[in-house]
């Protein structure tokens, strides 16, 4: 996994520019660590994980540019995973996959600052 690999890695961060902050940061997090973890893989594998990659660059993409031609409505990003590809995964992919979507679904705290809170001299 070299060039293609780096080119698709680099495409995919782009592409997170354009989602809203807490998902980016969180979909940056998972692209690197999953392009890690597959540094070493075998051709069979490297060849499976990019399609998947590749996918999920086109689908992102898609999203995108219907997000800005869609002002109305708010754009839901990803797909349901259907019971078929949930089957393919291995163990640890369902495990990561859980960790992923608790990270998603946690409530983001918001700081507020109100004047109450200013330090007096």
């Amino acid at each position: 996994m070299a060039g293609g690999a780096r080119r698709l890695y680099r495409r995919i961060l782009l592409l997170h520019r354009a989602l809203p902050a807490a998902l980016r940061a969180l979909g940056d997090r998972y692209v690197k660590e999953e392009f890690r973890k597959h540094k070493a893989a075998g051709p069979a594998e490297a060849q499976r994980f990019l399609r998947e990659w590749e996918n999920y660059a086109a689908l992102i993409q898609q999203q995108i540019n219907e997000d800005k031609q869609n002002l109305t409505e708010k754009t839901v990003y990803g797909i349901q995973l259907t019971e078929e590809k949930l089957n393919d995964f291995r163990d640890e992919q369902i495990g990561q996959l859980k960790e992923l979507m608790d990270e998603a679904t946690k409530p983001h705290k918001k700081l507020t600052v109100s004047k109450d809170s200013e330090h007096k001299t």
